[in-house]
């Protein structure tokens, strides 16, 4: 697939994804979602990605939301479909068998903010800002903000953002457990870096695993513990786990192959 408004680049195993609408304030279109949908899952499929970054172009922002340029006039069954198509998105990114880390440089409002927060980590810069201003358009988030918003920060504070559009400064987010980390522009990239360099070194099976019941603790209807327990036994069966184990008890360090 050829990209207009986002750029893909591999680098030592790590995949990084740029939106790339800088004029735009990296909006995220209909055609941007499609390109960041296929390069996410592409890098999912590519044996020699460990994990992902998704960014944005430029230092004002990581994404500055959903393009309301093409929001206007349309019915109310397109805006179901709009909606269900940017979750559809959003949770194959967070379901994904590797680790997706956001690095959320300058703005992360309304789409943008549901992006970073379907990506399993966040890295902000110290000029980032998040929010969900869906309501000063007469609008509620559609992408999941609603229901990822309450999982990271708290009912009573996610309530809250969601009503007032208030923004949320860097440090203001990591307190409440928005993102991860706080760095300087600079550093935003390769802290990110840093933090995929410690997870390559372990068994990419079991991260996937780790994933898996991460998120079936959210899901309604599923007995998160159970997972574990069928994740756990599914582990024991692979050769990582034959590799991690003759790898402590002979004081080495293990070699994962991902089977």
């Amino acid at each position: 697939m050829e990209y207009k408004n986002i750029l893909s680049d591999q680098s030592n195993g790590i995949a990084t994804v740029t939106i790339n609408r800088p004029d735009k304030l990296n909006a995220l279109n209909k055609a941007t979602l499609t390109e960041l949908d296929h390069a996410v899952c592409a890098a999912f499929d590519n044996n020699e990605v460990c994990g992902i970054i998704i960014t944005g172009a430029g230092e004002k922002a990581f994404v500055a939301g959903a393009d309301i340029g093409e929001f206007v006039g349309i019915t109310v069954e397109e805006g179901r479909a709009l909606s269900q198509r940017g979750q559809d998105i959003f949770s194959r990114i967070e379901n994904g068998p590797k680790p997706v880390i956001a690095a959320v440089n300058g703005f992360a409002l309304g789409g943008g903010c549901e992006l970073a927060m379907a990506c399993h980590i966040r890295v902000s810069s110290e000029n980032a800002q998040f929010g969900q201003p869906e309501v000063s358009l007469g609008l509620i988030p559609g992408y999941g903000g609603t229901q990822r918003l309450i999982q990271l920060v708290g009912k009573g504070k996610a309530a809250e953002i969601l009503m007032t559009a208030d923004m949320l400064k860097a440090d203001e987010a990591l307190s409440l457990g928005l993102t991860n980390y706080v760095t300087s522009i600079d550093e935003l990239l390769p802290k990110c870096v840093d933090i995929l360099e410690k997870i390559r070194g372990k068994s990419p099976l079991a991260i996937g695993e780790i994933i898996k019941c991460v998120n079936a603790y959210f899901e309604d209807g599923t007995d998160g513990f159970q997972v574990e327990v069928n994740q756990f036994g599914n582990c024991v069966a692979t050769e990582d786990f034959k590799e991690g184990t003759s790898a402590f008890l002979e004081k080495r360090k293990a070699n994962f192959r991902g089977k």
